[in-house]
C-alpha cells in the first residue's frame, strides 16, 4: 500500500486513516512534583490533540506488595554501592515508598494503574509530527520523560477495555497514588467566579467569564504589567470603572506620572492635582500628618524621599542628612518645612559635603513651591495626582513623597479604598523607596485598601529583594504582551515554556480590538481576553480622550 492511498495504514510512529494522521506520545516518567490541574496548562487549545486517561484501582493487598517491593529494590541498590549520581533519586524513591506505604495502611491513599496517552492529529505527516514534537518539548520543560512508540502504534491506539489487561507498549501504564491521580483533574476548567467580584476578562479557551473580588483575600493588591500599547492603562481604567459600579463607595487615589487618568477621574466626579510648576495648592512633604503623628516613622520616610532625589549622595552625606532629619523631628517644630530642614543642616557639623547646596533647591530652586505648610484642599470623590511637566530626574522623589501622602490618606479615611500607582517601576530604582512601596503593599489591607501597580516589566521588581517581596504580596498579577519573558521572571512566577513563548505574541488592542493577557491568581494561570462592553468603551473613550490608551478600534468595537 502506498502513502497516497486512503486506506488505514500503520507506520513505525504514526497511524493514518483516510486523510487523518494520528501520532501517539507516551509519558515514560513523571516529574517529582506537579501542580493540580497541570494538564490544563500543558495541553494547547489551538492544536489537534487527544488525551485518553483510564484508571484501575489496585486492591490494597497488592498495592502494599508493590510499594514494599519498590522500597526493597531502592534500599538494595543504595546498600550495594551508593554514592553515585543516582543516589539522591534512589533515596527519594525509598522515602516516597515509605510515605505511600504508611498512607495505604491508614487508608488515606490508594494505588491506581493509570493509562495515559496523548495523540497528535493532522491532515499531513509533517504536520502531525510537528504537533507531537512541540508537545514533547513542553513535556520536557515540565520534567516529564516522554516516549514515541515505534512499531507499537496499533497497540497504543487500541480502545481501552474494562479490565486494563490488554497488551500496551512500555510507558503506557503508570502506578500512581490517589493524590497523583487527583492532579490530573480538572483538565482545563480553572474558571474563577468569586461572588461580588468584578469581571476581569473572558477565558481564551471557551469565553467563560472570570470574576475576582480583591476584598475577600489576605492581600487586596494586584499588579498589571505590559509593554507600551498592550492595553495596561485601559485595563486599569476598566477595572476601576467596574469596581465603582459594583461598590459605589470605594475611594480611588491615583498617582499618575503620565497624566493619563485625569479625564477618567473627572468623569467620575473627582479632582486632579497637578504638581508641576503653577499647580494649585501645596503638599508639604515634611508634614507628619501622613504617619498619624509618628515623627520617628516620618523621619525615616523623609530620608528615603531625599535619597531618591539625590541618588549620588556618598556615605558621609547620607549620614549627615539622616542625622539632620532625625534632629528636626525630635526637636520640632510641630510641622517642619524645608526651611527648617536647611537650618538644621546648617547648624550641624561642618562635614556635610554638598548637602546645603543640594537642599537649596527647596529654598530658591525649582522645588521651592514645596517649601511651606500644606495649602491644598482635597475635594470629594476620586483623586488623581498629575505629574506631567515634572522633570524626569525628579519623578522618583515626587512619587515617593506622594506615596507617603496617599498612604496617610488610605490610613485616615474609612471604607474601602484603592491606590493606583502608574509607572510603579520608578519606585523600585531606589532601595529606600522600594522598601516603602513593599511596606505599603503589605500593610494597606489593614485599612481596607488595596494597591493596583501598573508598570511595563516585572523584571524591574525582580532586581531587588524589596521588589520581589512586593510581587509576592500581590494577590493577582496580570501580564499583557511583554517584549520578552526572562528566565528570572519565568522561575519567579512559575510560568511554563508555552506561556513564556506566548506572552510576546499576545494580541494587541490596536490590531484586534481587545488585549490578550495571562492572569496569575494564586496558583492558577488564566489566559484571558480583556474585553469592554460598548457602553464601557464609550465611557472610557470619552474619559481618556478621542483615542484611549491602547484603543484603536472604532467606538462600537470591544476592547
Amino acid at each position: 500500500m502506498t502513502d497516497d492511498s486512503d486506506g488505514p495504514r500503520e507506520h513505525a510512529t504514526w497511524w493514518r486513516g483516510g486523510r487523518t494522521y494520528r501520532a501517539p506520545l507516551l509519558l515514560r516518567q513523571f516529574p517529582a512534583e506537579l501542580p493540580f490541574g497541570f494538564l490544563g496548562r500543558l495541553l494547547p487549545t489551538t492544536e489537534p490533540l487527544d488525551l485518553t486517561c483510564e484508571l484501575h484501582r489496585i486492591p490494597t493487598e497488592r498495592a502494599l506488595e508493590i510499594v514494599h517491593g519498590a522500597r526493597t529494590v531502592a534500599e538494595a541498590e543504595l546498600s550495594g554501592g551508593g554514592g553515585g549520581t543516582e543516589t539522591p533519586e534512589l533515596e527519594a524513591e525509598r522515602t516516597a515508598a515509605e510515605d505511600v506505604g504508611r498512607a495505604l495502611a491508614r487508608r488515606t491513599q490508594e494505588l491506581w494503574k493509570v493509562g495515559l496517552r496523548l495523540v497528535a492529529g493532522s491532515t499531513s505527516r509533517p504536520g502531525v509530527e510537528a504537533v507531537r514534537s512541540r508537545l514533547a518539548e513542553r513535556l520536557a520543560v515540565l520534567g516529564f520523560r516522554s516516549r514515541i512508540p515505534r512499531y507499537e502504534v496499533g497497540a497504543t491506539l487500541r480502545p481501552p477495555s474494562l479490565s486494563g489487561t490488554e497488551p500496551r507498549p512500555t510507558g503506557y501504564w503508570q502506578t500512581l497514588p490517589t493524590d497523583a491521580v487527583a492532579s490530573l483533574y480538572p483538565f482545563a476548567d480553572e474558571s474563577v467566579l468569586e461572588p461580588g467580584g468584578v469581571l476581569v476578562g473572558l477565558a481564551l479557551s471557551d469565553a467563560s467569564p472570570v470574576f475576582l473580588d480583591r476584598w475577600k483575600h489576605s492581600s487586596h493588591s494586584w499588579g498589571i504589567f505590559g509593554t507600551t500599547g498592550s492595553g495596561k492603562t485601559f485595563t486599569a481604567g476598566l477595572l476601576l470603572l467596574r469596581t465603582r459600579w459594583m461598590r459605589p463607595g470605594v475611594e480611588f487615589t491615583i498617582l499618575d506620572p503620565l497624566g493619563e487618568f485625569s479625564g477618567l477621574v473627572r468623569s467620575l466626579g473627582g479632582s486632579v492635582i497637578p504638581i508641576a510648576a503653577g499647580g494649585r495648592g501645596r503638599l508639604n512633604p515634611l508634614d507628619p500628618v501622613t504617619t498619624g503623628g509618628d515623627r520617628r516613622e516620618k523621619a525615616a520616610r523623609v530620608g528615603a524621599m531625599l535619597r531618591a532625589l539625590f541618588p549620588s549622595l556618598d556615605d558621609l552625606e547620607t549620614v549627615a542628612l539622616d542625622t539632620a532629619v532625625s534632629r528636626l523631628y525630635a526637636r520640632g517644630p510641630e510641622v517642619p518645612t524645608f526651611d527648617d530642614l536647611l537650618g538644621e543642616v546648617e547648624r550641624g557639623p561642618r562635614e556635610t559635603g554638598r548637602l546645603p547646596r543640594l537642599l537649596e533647591v527647596f529654598r530658591s530652586g525649582s522645588l521651592g513651591r514645596l517649601n511651606g505648610p500644606t495649602t491644598l484642599a482635597e475635594g470629594s470623590g476620586p483623586v488623581s495626582v498629575d505629574f506631567r511637566g515634572v522633570p524626569e530626574d525628579h519623578l522618583a522623589f515626587h512619587l515617593s513623597y506622594l506615596l507617603d501622602w496617599a498612604y496617610g490618606r488610605l490610613r485616615s479615611r474609612p471604607g474601602e479604598k484603592i491606590l493606583l500607582i502608574d509607572e510603579a517601576h520608578l519606585l523600585v530604582r531606589s532601595r529606600a523607596t522600594a522598601e516603602f512601596l513593599d511596606r505599603v503593599v503589605r500593610h494597606v489591607r489593614h485599612f481596607a485598601a488595596g494597591v493596583l501597580l501598573v508598570s511595563q516589566a516585572p523584571d524591574d521588581f525582580l532586581l531587588t529583594p524589596e521588589g520581589r517581596a512586593t510581587l509576592r504580596n500581590l494577590y493577582a498579577t496580570a501580564f499583557l504582551r511583554l517584549p520578552e519573558v526572562s528566565a528570572d521572571a519565568r522561575a519567579f512566577f512559575g510560568l511554563t515554556a508555552a506561556e513564556a513563548e506566548w506572552l510576546p505574541k499576545a494580541r494587541l488592542p490596536q490590531q484586534f480590538g481587545y488585549s490578550e493577557s495571562l492572569w496569575r491568581v494564586g496558583d492558577l494561570h488564566l489566559p484571558l481576553a480583556v474585553v469592554a462592553s460598548t457602553p464601557e468603551l464609550r465611557f472610557l473613550s470619552a474619559s481618556f480622550g478621542s483615542s484611549p490608551p491602547t484603543a484603536g478600534a472604532g467606538p462600537e468595537a470591544p476592547l
